[in-house]
């Protein structure tokens, strides 16, 4: 479900998670937040620097002077134009000194060092991310390291560096990164965590992640303390429990470790994540919480999906519904994306589960789910899939929808072929169980908009079918 790459632009840690968008899954970010010669890290990044500039630059980190952290800075500061980074990556033995000074035994140099990586590890060109391969084993060790800024510094550079190149990938994994990872784990520092997070997030949606990477994060223990990172977000840091979110949600989707998270308990400590979500929400005040929402939203549909599969474990849960509703209420106006989401998650719990279907009706929430209708096309089906989820359960459900009024516009304010023949399907449920829900739609003319339905020849085919069904059914009425 990831979009293609894109670049995120510099930017705080506190504004890092908000990368985390539907459109924007795998980015690449910065951490500037002290920038080079007091510059603020959001400014635009100096001109492109001559070939001569570089190496000069270069010298002048190399002579190991007094000023070495400031020609550091300076060149930190340079390596922010794609160009001159490209200049830099093509110097021979160019990464090698940086690596030099990444061992350096004075901090400040280390710090500056790793800065200077970190700026090359933002290059979009893949060439310069594997001109960063000899740092990659420093990188590593250093995660186990007592500063906090240089630990951080360190993993957002490897998320970097994952994303753009499977040389890269290759190489890291038999060095141990999902080992190194491991022990960043149990950090008490949420930025720590929150940069590990990252790291993961990016490896999992490697093409190669559900055969090299998701088996290799289930051997190191990685997934239940992810599960329990995400499930007390809003007690120890909502910005870790997203990207760990996200983390888990590439794994679900790889269907490699499902039964794994299945017995680990994933499905109910996700819903009631998700209630005490809702719990923490009122509209206008849910600031950041949309950020998680999302991957939770998603996680729990797609494991309902593969519980469906034959793993029995279930949530039955009606708070569950009342969340479900209430972020919605609370979101969708700021946050569309919600809506889909939300019905994605609607639509699989009442698929086959009569008790999600007697809820809903049970708490008068058809109303609130008859009003998305209009919101997209995509919505649109949704809603009309999770009515023709209740009718299929048989005469008692298409007694209670017809008795509260639950039939949707007619065709014509429906948008697009799938969401008329989900409008079609669940016409045919309700006459069919029904009768006198046939009748009143007689009786209030919707014979004459399915007579007009100017949509494919099979969906035509079909409307026709329902008016000789609802005609039958409404002669005995009108008679």
């Amino acid at each position: 479900m990831a979009t293609p790459p894109t670049s995120a632009p510099p930017t705080t840690r506190p504004a890092l998670r908000k990368a985390r968008r539907q459109e924007q899954l795998v980015s690449k970010r910065l951490l500037r937040e002290e920038a080079a010669d007091g510059r603020d890290g959001a400014e635009s990044g100096p001109g492109a620097l001559s070939h001569e500039q570089v190496v000069e630059l270069l010298r002048g980190v190399q002579r190991g002077s007094a000023d070495r952290s400031g020609s550091l800075r300076r060149l930190r500061w340079a390596l922010q134009d794609k160009e001159t980074q490209h200049a830099f990556a093509r110097l021979e033995g160019s990464v090698r000194v940086l690596v030099g000074l990444l061992t350096s035994s004075q901090a400040h140099v280390q710090l500056e060092a790793a800065r200077c990586l970190h700026e090359l590890s933002h290059a979009t060109e893949p060439a310069v991310a594997e001109a960063c391969l000899p740092a990659t084993p420093y990188l590593l060790t250093y995660l186990s390291g007592h500063s906090v800024e240089f630990t951080e510094l360190c993993l957002y550079t490897l998320g970097n560096l994952v994303v753009e190149s499977e040389a890269v990938r290759k190489q890291l994994l038999p060095q141990g990164i999902i080992p190194a990872l491991a022990s960043c784990i149990q950090s008490p520092h949420e930025a720590v965590l929150e940069g590990l997070g990252y790291v993961l997030s990016q490896l999992l949606q490697a093409k190669e992640a559900p055969t090299e990477i998701v088996p290799l994060v289930l051997d190191s223990g990685l997934l239940q303390h992810m599960l329990r990172l995400v499930c007390s977000g809003l007690k120890s840091g909502v910005g870790a429990a997203v990207e760990f979110a996200w983390c888990l949600h590439y794994i679900v989707c790889s269907h490699v470790a499902n039964a794994a998270l299945l017995a680990l308990g994933a499905l109910p400590a996700l819903a009631s994540l998700l209630i005490d979500v809702a719990s923490e929400m009122s509209p206008g005040a849910a600031e950041g919480l949309e950020l998680l929402v999302c991957p939770v939203l998603r996680c729990l549909s797609n494991l309902l999906a593969e519980e469906t599969a034959g793993c029995d474990v279930r949530v039955l849960d009606e708070r569950l519904l009342v969340a479900l509703f209430l972020i919605l209420q609370c979101l969708f106006q700021e946050h569309p994306f919600i809506v889909q989401e939300s019905l994605w998650l609607l639509n699989n719990l009442t698929a086959d589960e009569p008790f999600f279907c007697s809820t809903l009706l049970a708490l008068d929430l058809l109303p609130a789910l008859l009003q998305l209708l209009p919101h997209s096309q995509t919505a649109s089906v949704l809603v009309l899939t999770v009515l023709c989820n209740i009718a299929e359960k048989g005469p008692a459900y298409c007694q209670e929808l017809h008795r509260r009024a639950a039939l949707p516009p007619p065709p014509g304010t429906l948008c697009g072929t799938e969401a008329l023949g989900q409008y079609l399907e669940l016409l045919h449920l309700l006459f069919l169980h029904c009768p006198e829900a046939a009748a009143d739609f007689v009786r209030q003319g919707g014979h004459e908009a399915l007579e007009q339905q100017q949509g494919s020849a099979e969906l035509a085919a079909r409307a026709q079918a329902l008016l000789h069904m609802a005609s039958r059914s409404a002669r005995p009425a009108l008679a």
